[in-house]
């Protein structure tokens, strides 16, 4: 297909050895392929040192200061807090480290280095906290440069990332253009090649943006094309599952304690329709957090039961699944749904329950069946399976929903999406799917309180989160970074749950939460957290789509404005679940007056859509240099807020490609066809499509 070695392994690359490559693995990179789409979550800018009476608090600046004064130590409980005030000829600033006691001994008043890291503002203070220390020499070196940051695990560092890539290149051989000219010059995309090179190893801060919309633009083309032929198929399929309404769905409706709001009604009535229609539903229900999407699902597989048939609800996390499997059984004692019989089947099940829940499914006992990927997993074979409902619908890509269908033969999919993504983005980015909206949010539920504060609102933040534990809720925080040195600047949570502990009382249970942990391990933290074991959680943004904890009133964003809108209101959206008031507080780091005017929208509304529609109008490319936002439709690169003009072309491509070579037989899209009918071709990571 192309005179390239994707497929060559990562342990044949130069100064690689058995015990690298195995790290590698574990990242998910067997070969050249996939360490070429391995890329960097940020990057390092450099930029030249200026003075303390030119610094812009909230942002990372580089300083040459000079320590003055004596070095102070203290420990507070486990937190080591080494500080010290250091100056140039235009003022001081006062410099802090936490767990990093072996500085006391390496500093010395009157020795100058350049210190990098964010600058706060402490009152009339200027503060920096973890700064990075370079030798004078050493930054010179690296001024004006951009370094790649990699995701890394323990065991590989950047260094060995940077040197494995560079050999990667070396040994890729030709990479071939997949793109048509015509497209390349009317969006003034650069080549493919110059874009995967530009993305690890850019050459300035013009070239990486380049680079990364040319590969988004990859990312999306692909995608929309996928989608255009899955709908193509899926249209033409007559319904194998002729239905009529249940008797039971209406008893329940009749006896629930509220009404369904009208949009819940609608989209009920248009799932209804698809089920007893002619073609294979293919229907996406889209609701704001909160907003009643569980129900329909019920109801949609109490239908389908009802009708002697067998549905599965796929959730992206064990401990939403077990929540939904728990939230139903008590829906089939509390309303005596005899119809519904549901099993649980997750991969931390042990081997004999796996087997007993496949032995159930395979025999037809359980017409429910609720749980994780271990649902498509090839010893899971169902009866008839009629109906597939995926939860958090931007979790799971086209290939998770059509290897679950394929459990079944013509099933109706049913995807849910807590995610309000813009009509005209949700038109082509589910482009396979028919859409149903709800927009209201049921009664009865207390609106959130915002607000958006400066660093210097920490104290009271801190004794808000101690009153309200008092008063029996809990809490989460939230930090962008997992560890310290990550991206300068940004609050990490292994320093923060120290932080927290020095600032609460002793009795406060604190634990922390983030993305590198092991799933049991997460799973564990949650249901703790749920159980009320915990009373703060500090967490990454892998608390994003969790489990519903009622009882949590306080959620709490630190570096707030580095995120996107709508992926702080998916955070926000983990409090006001229950009876009592809920609050958000947006910790913003800096002094800009953009970052205050984009976090005032989270203080007027509590709107999903309004917020969607915002972040569209508003989002910057804030995530190059800082946090790469999670969750929008799983890609790699793309962002489709940000890239939302890509978005829109990449459809009118797909159409006008297919349109003009509907089965891509023309030699020019030759390649594109080889991407198409294999997993790997071409460097596209077919995991999140």
């Amino acid at each position: 297909m192309s005179n390239n070695n994707f497929d060559e392994l990562v342990i044949n690359l130069k100064g690689i050895g058995e015990k690298t490559s195995k790290l590698f693995e574990k990242c998910g990179v067997k070969n050249i392929g996939n360490l070429l789409i391995y890329y960097p979550r940020c990057y390092d800018s450099y930029d030249k040192f200026v003075n303390v009476s030119d610094v812009i608090p909230g942002q990372v600046n580089a300083l040459k200061l000079t320590i003055i004064g004596n070095i102070a130590r203290k420990r507070v409980r486990n937190l080591s807090i080494v500080s010290f005030e250091a100056a140039d000829q235009t003022g001081k600033i006062k410099i802090t480290y936490f767990n990093a006691p072996y500085l006391a001994n390496s500093l010395k008043s009157g020795t100058t280095h350049i210190f990098r890291g964010m600058v706060q503002r402490k009152g009339s203070f200027l503060n920096m906290d973890q700064p990075k220390m370079y030798k004078i020499e050493e930054y010179a070196a690296i001024t004006g440069k951009l370094q790649p940051r990699y995701p890394l695990i323990k065991g590989l560092s950047n260094n060995i990332v940077i040197k494995t890539m560079e050999q990667a290149f070396i040994n890729v051989g030709k990479i071939e253009e997949f793109v048509p000219e015509d497209i390349l010059n009317r969006l003034n995309l650069i080549g493919y090649a110059e874009a995967l090179r530009n993305i690890h190893f850019p050459k300035n801060a013009d070239m990486l943006e380049k680079a990364r919309r040319r590969l988004a633009y990859n990312e999306f083309l692909i995608f929309v094309i996928r989608l255009r032929l899955l709908k193509q198929n899926s249209e033409e399929i007559l319904n194998s599952f002729p239905m009529k309404e249940e008797k039971e769905v209406k008893r329940l409706l009749e006896n629930l304690p509220y009404r369904l709001t009208n949009a819940q009604m609608q989209a009920f009535e248009d799932i209804k329709n698809d089920l007893i229609g002619t073609h294979v539903m293919n229907r996406l229900i889209q609701g704001d957090v909160g907003s009643g999407k569980t129900i329909l699902a019920l109801l949609s597989l109490l239908t389908v039961a009802g009708n002697g048939f067998q549905g599965a609800l796929m959730a992206p996390t064990e401990v939403l699944a077990a929540q939904h499997y728990e939230s139903f059984k008590e829906f089939i004692e509390k309303y005596d749904l005899n119809t519904l019989k549901p099993v649980l089947l997750t991969g931390s099940l042990s081997a004999k329950e796996k087997k007993e829940a496949q032995r159930q499914i395979s025999e037809g006992e359980v017409n429910c069946i609720i749980g994780t990927n271990a649902l498509i997993q090839a010893k899971v074979n169902y009866k008839n399976l009629a109906l597939v409902v995926t939860d958090e619908q931007h979790r799971f890509g086209v290939r998770q929903r059509e290897a679950l269908a394929g459990k079944g033969v013509n099933t109706h999919i049913l995807a849910m999406s807590a995610t309000p993504i813009p009509r005209t983005l949700a038109i082509i980015l589910y482009g396979d799917l028919h859409i149903s909206i709800i927009n209201e949010l049921p009664g009865g539920r207390l609106p959130i309180k915002n607000c958006v504060v400066g660093t210097e609102y920490r104290p009271k933040a801190y004794k808000f989160i101690q009153d309200q534990v008092n008063a029996g809720r809990q809490a989460y925080v939230i930090c962008p970074m997992i560890e310290e040195g990550e991206v300068d600047g940004l609050t990490n949570v292994t320093d923060y749950v120290e932080i927290l502990r020095e600032n609460l009382s002793h009795d406060i249970r604190i634990e922390m939460l983030h993305g590198k942990m092991k799933p049991a391990q997460k799973d564990e933290i949650m249901e703790a957290f749920a159980r009320k074991e915990i009373d703060v959680l500090v967490s990454t943004t892998v608390i994003e789509v969790g489990i519903n904890v009622p009882n949590a009133t306080v959620m709490m964003i630190e570096n707030s404005e580095r995120f996107g809108l709508s992926q702080l209101h998916q955070l926000r959206g983990r409090v006001g679940r229950g009876k009592y008031q809920s609050y958000c507080i947006f910790i913003n780091t800096s002094e800009g007056e953009d970052a205050k005017k984009r976090l005032d929208i989270m203080n007027k509304t509590n709107d999903g859509f309004k917020i969607a529609e915002e972040d569209l109008q508003q989002r910057g490319p804030g995530d190059l240099f800082g946090i790469r936002q999670s969750g929008d439709l799983n890609f790699r690169i793309g962002d489709i807020y940000h890239d939302s003009d890509l978005v829109r072309e990449s459809a009118v491509d797909a159409d006008k490609i297919l349109f003009e070579d509907p089965d891509l037989s023309l030699p020019q899209h030759r390649v594109l066809k080889g991407i198409m009918d294999t997993k790997s071709a071409n460097l596209v990571d077919f995991a999140s499509l």
